[in-house]
Parts: structure tokens; sequence; C-alpha cells
């Protein structure tokens, strides 16, 4: 079974490859189930791992529909990691209907190409999840990360498990929420691959009476958060 880590650091990638990992998808800022990382961060992983390493292409939180300057910001991300030779590409686009956005998505799989393609959990979102199945089939995506459309893959182990039957070329890989006590489940359900992050925390310093640097108001995941230039404007007049 191969076992991929979702590592959000140079440190985290090297403790999944020594404790045996096949694979890593690096990504930055696992709170929000990831985003792009930096280009620093990938070059460090790649030059320091001998596992492949995949890298998530996805340039914020939120939603999985994006406007035509985030996408070409996703299309020179994945430019960047093929020059650094990365050995495959997490990615997706929805429409705003939760249905597979076709022609962006092939866009993707063609631009990253010939690494290999891992369709990310924006398929938990998707309102026909068999037919979007064999959609992203028809488009040569190797692997779909999913967890059944549920909160943890163990409770959507029914549907992995039919997708699983179901699927002519992309492996399904389970992820969301799988530790120690569950992941021999998705062995003996005949899934071969899983995703997990085995995160611990660590390096804690005392914050006691310091302000939080959250933004709650930036956790909206059906909105996008973008600079208003009017608000902008009027600062400006206001103090210039």
């Amino acid at each position: 079974m191969l076992v991929e880590v979702c590592a959000n650091a140079l440190e985290s990638a090297l403790n999944a490859q020594e404790a045996g990992a096949d694979r890593i998808e690096l990504c930055s800022e696992l709170a929000v189930g990831g985003i792009t990382p930096s280009y620093g961060l990938i070059a460090l992983v790649k030059q320091q791992l001998h596992i492949p390493v995949h890298v998530l292409i996805r340039p914020r939180s939120g939603h999985f529909t994006y406007s035509d300057s985030e996408f070409e910001v996703m299309k020179r991300d994945i430019e960047f990691c093929k020059a650094i030779g990365v050995d495959g590409i997490v990615s997706g686009v929805l429409q705003s209907d939760f249905t597979l956005d076709v022609e962006r998505t092939k866009t993707l799989v063609e631009a990253s190409r010939p690494l290999k393609f891992v369709f990310h959990r924006a398929f938990d979102w998707v309102e026909h999840p068999k037919e979007t199945l064999r959609a992203l089939d028809a488009l040569g995506v190797d692997y779909v990360l999913t967890s059944g459309q549920q909160s943890t893959a163990e409770a959507g182990l029914d549907l992995l498990k039919e997708l699983n039957a179901n699927s002519k070329n992309c492996t399904i890989m389970a992820g969301g929420g799988i530790g120690i006590e569950n992941c021999e489940k998705f062995k003996n359900a005949g899934l071969e691959a899983i995703h997990l992050s085995g995160t611990s925390f660590q390096n804690p310093i005392v914050i006691r009476d310091k302000i939080s640097m959250n933004a709650p108001s930036h956790f909206v995941e059906h909105k996008v958060a973008v600079t208003n230039p009017d608000t902008v404007r009027q600062i400006v007049r206001s103090v210039k």
C-alpha cells in the first residue's frame, strides 16, 4: 500500500522520509486544507529528499472555483515545479455549481505532463462523484484524493470502496483523519493508497497575554478575500 504524507515543512518532509513514507505531498497551511508552498521550500525539499515529491497547486484557501488571475498563477507554479524536477502535481478546479471544471482541469493535467497528477479533495465537494470519477479517468488523472465525501475517510469508507471498484485508471487515495488506530481498515478494504499528515505539535513557546495573529474573519470558504480598491482609495485620499 502506498503511504503518502502531507508535509508542511522541510522538517516534516525529512521526518516522513526517515519514517518510511513512499512519497510526500508538499504544501503549506494544513489548517485550511493546504495551499501552494513557497519556491524556497519546494527547492530545499526536492534537494534533500530521495523519495517522490508531489506539490499542491492551490493558490489560496476556500473554495475551488478560481478567477482568471488565480488560474494563471496555478499554471506558472506548475511550470516552476516541472523545471525544478518534482514528481507530481496535486490540484483541481470546480465550477461554481460544484461540477468538475473539465476544461481547466484538463489544462492543468496537460501542463503537468509528464509528471503524475493527483486530483485533490475538491472531489469531496462534487455533486456526482461516480460521474466525476469517470471524467477524471478520461482526462488521464493518476490519483484521486478523497475522504469519500465525509468529514473523515473512515466515515466515507463505503463510497471509497465503491469508487475504487469502479475506477479504470485513477488510483483512489483515501485521505482525511487517517491515523494509527484506523489505517489498516483501508488496506483491508482493498484500497491501494492512503494520505495522512501524522502531525504532532512541537517547539512550544508561552504566548500568554499576547494578542492572536489568527484572523477568524478570513476563514470563509464560500467567498474569497480580495483587496477592495474603493476602501484603499478612500484611505489614500484621507492620509495623503
